[in-house]
């Protein structure tokens, strides 16, 4: 690689997507212009409830699957991107407080030459099947239908999305503006097998993939899966790793493949436990997608966050360090890096909400905490890791 610097927006990507942000700030912020997501009036006009319709996706990890499923013919790697595609909203919507009923449609996408119809079945039949498991967990999740529609014309292999609404007291709302200097940050670890969980997790998330997959996966790709990386990328940029999908990763029952493609762990379970016990002293919740673990800086307002007692890197992001030589300020911008949602608590709860986590077998810790920002109205955020101390606004 000719630089290392910034890959993730060499790739054309960005993880604070400025021009997005620029694109909406004029637009209404909603009735809690600090909260994780936008609330609006509800849909009913009540005065003393509020409505939530949020819309994510699996992003890039669709390619991947695409590409491990014909490397593999594990048609099961499916079900993993509709999983993600669900928690990448139902946990956003957690953030706020929001608990169901959550009414969900999906929209898919697909290059009718690559995904057949029996990806297209898989696929399908997984949104329903994985809203009645979010629903035995006490979500009472609603699979409303969808959009599959064939548009070979602009989309190469495969989007997985979904949209998911709901309502709520306005009162019941966590809004992440009353995060304050003297609160502590829980973290909730995104690796391991929690309690809920089939498989072994790698932690990966849905977020950062591009950088994920082209950094990890051999240049042996890049003949092979044309239809899996955009044509106006340099050569250097695309499959620049030193692994197959099939490798087996040491110390793990994983392959490289099946840790790149480790579906999105929904902390619902634990976090309906902490809401039901603990709402009224939670200041905010940040669930660590776009942009890792600068996602906080987003929320808050004149707040230094200072994580200095960070998880373990699971040995996924070791791989995706080593393999892409990205540095490691970059890692911690773009990955959740070991654990993906947060909590921002008075200290006097944080071993509570610990212990509800160890019961799900979710390693939980105080990872650092609030203070105040010298600037009056600006966020900072500062990393100590093993690796360094890194700095962000």
């Amino acid at each position: 690689m000719s630089n290392k610097k910034d890959i993730y927006s060499q790739l054309g990507v960005s993880s604070k997507k400025e021009d997005v942000h620029k694109a909406i700030q004029s637009i209404d912020k909603g009735l809690f212009p600090g909260a994780f997501c936008k609330i609006v009036q509800d849909v009913g006009r009540r005065d003393d409830y509020c409505s939530i319709f949020h819309s994510d996706g699996a992003g890039t990890k669709a390619s991947l699957a695409y590409m491990y499923y014909k490397e593999t013919d594990k048609i099961s790697v499916f079900r993993g991107i509709v999983r993600d595609a669900i928690v990448m909203n139902i946990d956003d919507m957690l953030c706020v407080g929001a608990t169901g009923n959550f009414f969900i449609s999906n929209n898919i996408g697909r290059n009718r030459g690559f995904i057949s119809g029996e990806v297209i079945n898989t696929i399908i039949k997984e949104y329903f099947t994985y809203s009645e498991k979010l629903s035995e967990f006490g979500l009472n999740v609603v699979m409303c239908g969808g959009e599959t529609a064939d548009v070979g014309d602009i989309v190469k292999t495969l989007l997985i999305d979904a949209s998911v609404f709901t309502s709520m007291k306005r009162e019941d709302i966590i809004n992440a503006e009353n995060i304050k200097a003297g609160d502590v940050i829980v973290g909730l670890a995104s690796d391991g097998k929690a309690s809920y969980e089939d498989e072994f997790n790698s932690g990966i998330g849905s977020n950062g993939l591009t950088l994920a997959r082209h950094g990890v996966l051999s240049h042996d790709y890049y003949k092979k899966f044309t239809e899996c990386y955009d044509q106006n990328l340099d050569e250097q940029f695309i499959f620049f790793g030193n692994y197959q999908l099939t490798d087996k990763i040491k110390g793990l029952s994983l392959t490289v493949g099946e840790a790149l493609l480790s579906p999105t762990r929904t902390y619902a379970p634990l976090l309906l436990d902490v809401l039901k016990k603990y709402r009224e002293e939670i200041h905010g919740i940040i669930h660590n997608t776009g942009g890792g673990q600068t996602k906080i800086l987003n929320f808050g307002k004149g707040i230094t966050y200072l994580k200095n007692n960070l998880f373990k890197i699971p040995e996924i992001f070791e791989i995706i360090k080593k393999s892409s030589e990205t540095l490691w300020k970059e890692m911690y911008q773009v990955f959740n890096m070991g654990h993906r949602m947060e909590i921002c608590c008075d200290e006097s709860i944080a071993k509570e909400i610990i212990d509800i986590a160890k019961k799900y077998n979710i390693e939980s810790k105080i990872i650092g905490q609030c203070e105040k920002s010298s600037y009056k109205n600006k966020n900072q955020l500062e990393i100590k890791s093993e690796f360094g101390s890194f700095n962000y606004y």
